[in-house]
């Protein structure tokens, strides 16, 4: 059993076939038909079962889902189905639909799919709208940065310029879990420095003692250091700078491992990338570094305004504001200057899909309680 693509032009048989065998191929063309995403179960290298996809932005409409007759109650169209709700998910979608024929809308309820409006008839048959609302709370992502195996923070990325917090990130970091978070940002401030991986030792206990999903940054410049990264039990490797110097080191990479475990960060300044440690400017335009890192597979960018981190004078709104509306598919995470709850609540609003929050939350400006209603 496989999913994939099928040709619109077998599509249409099939649609004729299963549900209208009295109407002509034609008539089972929809508008936009072309631009669908047309989706088959395969069984024995037939295909089975039948369904479209139409996508606008971050809503997702599916219409003529069939099975042929002999296989139906054998459990593969609801297998098809379940595929297409979890690529709704993944994408971070935030409504999915579809005109349901009433006969089929406990399958949908099966998937969390819900009436809404009113009922009406077509071809003798009463139809209904069914949704699924996808949409989710901005989720926060809590930062620990480590110096010498301690929580710490700089302001604006200077050494000179360190706090430490605490001398054991994995009491702060089971703090963070039993407040309900669910992620982690660790970034290895040593290694950023020696352009190794040096504090892997500390993402190795999190990872075990902890359920975050940790994604790890700082260091990353070798196959090996991604692989320690990996081993250590990282969910996601971080890499800013070397995906700017090295782009074919980073393509590699990204064949290697997957595009899906890694977090493109985006360090910016006047709306170009700045690299090594913050003190040089690429001279690289961030949406066109975003585009060309889309297109090789990346979901998930975090940009941080360095003008604005570590001060605790507010997020670049506006800056954020943009970035999503140009990408609306894009897991989108904003760092940087985030000093309050309301802070959090106008980045919500973009709406981004997360936000990093270190010194607000080690200053006492924002309380672990204070998080919940992000949860």
């Amino acid at each position: 059993m496989v999913i994939k693509e099928l040709s619109l032009d077998r599509v249409l048989q099939m649609r004729q076939r299963i549900m209208y065998p009295q109407q002509t191929l034609e008539e089972m063309r929809l508008p936009a038909d072309d631009r669908g995403l047309h989706l088959a179960l395969w069984v024995d290298e037939k295909p089975i079962s039948v369904i479209s996809v139409f996508k606008k932005e971050k809503e997702w409409q599916f219409r003529k889902f069939a099975t042929e007759t002999q296989w139906q109650g054998k459990g593969y169209g609801s297998q098809l189905l379940k595929y297409v709700m979890e690529e709704a998910e993944r994408n971070s979608v935030h409504r999915i639909w579809c005109n349901a024929r009433l006969s089929a809308c406990a399958l949908y309820e099966r998937f969390g799919m819900r009436k809404t409006g009113n009922t009406w008839k077509k071809h003798g048959i009463d139809f209904i709208v069914m949704e699924k609302i996808y949409k989710k709370n901005m989720e926060i992502i809590p930062a620990i940065d480590i110096i010498d195996g301690k929580c710490v923070r700089l302001t604006q990325g200077d050494y000179e310029q360190k706090k430490v917090y605490n001398e054991n990130p994995l009491e702060v970091a089971l703090q963070f879990q039993d407040a309900g978070l669910r992620r982690l940002h660790l970034v290895d401030l040593d290694g950023a420095k020696a352009k190794a991986v040096k504090n892997w030792k500390v993402l190795e206990q999190l990872a075990v003692k902890t359920s975050l999903a940790i994604d790890f940054g700082g260091g990353l410049n070798t196959e090996k250091d991604v692989k320690i990264v990996f081993d250590s039990g990282a969910r996601y490797a971080t890499v800013g700078s070397f995906a700017v110097r090295n782009k074919e080191e980073m393509q590699k990479w990204l064949l290697q491992f997957g595009a899906d475990k890694f977090l493109l960060g985006a360090d910016v300044k006047d709306r170009q990338i700045a690299i090594h440690g913050w003190t040089e400017n690429s001279g690289i335009d961030l949406f066109d570094f975003i585009d060309d890192y889309i297109a090789k597979g990346i979901q998930q960018v975090f940009c941080t305004d360095i003008a604005k981190d570590g001060k605790l004078e507010g997020p670049s709104t506006d800056l954020y504001r943009e970035i999503v509306e140009r990408y609306p598919s894009l897991y989108f995470i904003a760092s940087g200057g985030v000093s309050s709850v309301q802070d959090l609540e106008e980045l919500a609003a973009l709406p981004c899909s997360a936000a990093i929050v270190g010194k607000a939350i080690y200053e006492n400006r924002i309380s672990l309680s204070d998080l919940k209603k992000f949860i």
